[in-house]
This record gives C-alpha cells, structure tokens and sequence, in this order.
C-alpha cells in the first residue's frame, strides 16, 4: 500500500508540475517532467505486478487489471514521448492513474485468482493488454483532436495552440497508433478463438461481441483512411465510437460480472 500511495502522490506532483509548466510557458521543460513520470510509472508497474501476480495466483479481476492496463498506457506514451510529442497525454493520464490506484487500494480485487495460467492464455492476454492501452491513447489523442477542432472553429485559439502539436502531427499520429492497436486487437481476437474453446459462451459471449463490433469499427474507419482519405472529425467520430464498444467489452463486462452480479 506505501508503494502506491507513493506512486499517486508521484503522479500528481508531475501532473502540478506540468500543469505550472504550461500555465508560465507553453514550451515545457520535459527532461524533469520525464523524470518524475518515470519514477511514478515503475512505483506503478510494481504494484501492478504485485497485485496481479499475488501469492495466490494470478489475479486477474476488474481493479488490478486497470492499474495493469493504465500502467502499460502510461508506459507507452513516456517511451512515445521520447521521439514524438505526445507527452501532453499526461495531463489525462496521470490524475486517471492516480484514480485508478486510489481505487484498487480501496476495494481490491473483485475475484478469486487463477492458480495457473497456461503460455497460449498467458499470451492472448498480454496482447489484449497492449491492444486495450493503445487504443486508449488512440481515444484520447482523438478526444484532443476534438477539442482543437473545436477551439479552431470558434477562434479560440489562445496559448492552446502552442501547447499540443499541430493537427497534421496529431492526425498522424492517431493514425499510427491506431494501425498498431488494430494490429494487436486482430491478435487478441485471434487468439481468443483459438485458445478459449468457451469463447462464445454465455459468461464471454456479450465480450466477444462487443469485441467484434469494436474491431468492425475500427477497419471500417482504417479502411475509409486508406481509401476515402477520412480524417478530421469523421475519424474522431469512428475512434471514439470503436473505443466505447472495446470498454463494453471489457470493463463493462467485468463491471457486470464481478461487481453487480459477484
């Protein structure tokens, strides 16, 4: 519990230093900002591992699952941010992390731990662990991507402007993470029909689907990049409609099983 309280107290001291930064100059500082997101990111990859892999077995449940997926996400984008700008993510994602910590110290996990996991199992889930983070990142570049909009349609544009990169550059790069997300979600589901012989079974039957809506979406709109030249907010549109069917098919659907009907 010291460790994650550290790490939440962590990621919001980077989150107050980002949020001065940019409040004093739009042209952050990173190298400190780095720093301390790296120090908050491995308290938190520790207690992820340490809440997942427990003593008695693998915990796969709703809460210690989040801070896995948050603590890949947040990981992703701190490596990310090292060639290309996407560091303003942080502004989201660390107070989200700090959420999801507190939370997880509060209620704990929601289910009884698998004693063993098999290497095929084992796999499926660390690809849709990476497939979930980097969609999430997709969502949120998409979200960013609508508020400039937004500001640049009714002219205000203020320090906002020099603070993310220019649309072209966000554009582009929803569009690579999304490639790569889809990718790894085409493995996920894969894998999952290879590896689950239950896989449309009633308790996985509605994740499944929801997981095929979400990869439906998601081709249909790197589809319409590829060959209609999408983009703007017919892309946003799509992401943020393929990302709200992939929270349906997991968080919603352990939300379901492990608090309302556990």
């Amino acid at each position: 519990m010291f460790v994650a309280t550290a790490a939440i107290a962590v990621y919001l001291c980077a989150t107050l230093y980002q949020v001065l930064q940019l409040r004093q100059h739009p042209n952050l500082r990173v190298t400190p900002l780095f720093l301390v997101a790296a120090v908050a990111i491995a308290l938190h990859g520790y207690v992820s591992l340490r809440w997942v892999f427990t003593a008695k077995g693998l915990d796969f449940s709703l809460f210690p699952m989040s801070t896995a997926i948050s603590f890949t996400i947040n990981l992703i984008v701190l490596i990310s941010s090292f060639r290309k700008p996407v560091h303003n993510l942080f502004l989201l994602l660390f107070p989200l992390a700090a959420i999801i910590l507190a939370t997880t110290i509060l209620v704990g996990s929601t289910h009884v731990p698998w004693q063993a996991v098999s290497a095929p199992i084992g796999t499926h889930i660390f690809i849709s662990i990476l497939a979930y983070s980097l969609m999430s990142i997709a969502a949120l570049q998409a979200a960013l991507l609508a508020l400039q909009n937004w500001r640049l349609r009714h002219k205000r544009l203020g320090s906002w402007l020099q603070v993310v990169p220019p649309l072209q550059t966000m554009e582009a790069l929803l569009f690579e993470v999304l490639w790569a997300g889809f990718i790894l979600l085409t493995l996920s589901l894969i894998t999952g029909f290879l590896f689950f012989e239950d896989f449309f079974a009633q308790h996985l039957a509605h994740k499944s689907v929801f997981a095929l809506c979400s990869w439906l979406f998601y081709a249909i709109l790197l589809w319409g990049r590829h060959m209609k030249g999408w983009r703007g907010n017919t892309a946003i549109r799509w992401t943020l409609i393929g990302f709200f069917a992939m929270v349906l098919a997991y968080w919603g659907s352990k939300f379901v099983i492990e608090v309302l009907l556990g």
